[in-house]
């Protein structure tokens, strides 16, 4: 039984009746099936090609991603605003400044995120 695009090869027996083997030359019992694999590729090609996505499903999606992105936009601004309200000094944001070798604009993060503590954002930003 021959699956859809296996091809069949029979053998053919040499004219003078040695057929290369021990059987006295009788050509093989069964053919020989060579599969291309191209009937499996137009299969999946195929569903692929006729399956298509439903615009409702996709205006739901952008929605919630949407939403998402807001809602993460939106705490990310509340946090930037209780950052810019921690009070630092001067004297930590240099010593930071130097001793780490960073800009400032990441020295005075450092320090907001930790509240001030030049202990605590020099731990930070060592490990």
């Amino acid at each position: 039984m021959a699956a859809e695009g296996d091809v069949e090869l029979e053998l053919e027996t040499e004219p003078n009746g040695s057929g290369g083997g021990s059987d006295g030359g009788r050509a093989a019992e069964k053919p020989r099936k060579h599969d291309s694999g191209a009937a499996d590729l137009e299969r999946v090609t195929d569903y692929a090609e006729e399956k298509e996505i439903q615009s409702s499903n996709l205006e739901t999606a952008m929605s919630v991603i949407g939403d998402r992105r807001s809602r993460e936009q939106k705490a990310k601004q509340e946090r930037e605003k209780e950052l810019a309200k921690v009070t630092i000094k001067k004297e930590d944001l240099e010593l930071i400044m130097n001793e780490m070798e960073i800009s400032r604009a990441a020295a005075e993060r450092s320090l907001r995120e930790h509240m001030g503590n030049v202990v605590e954002a020099l731990i930070t930003l060592t490990n």
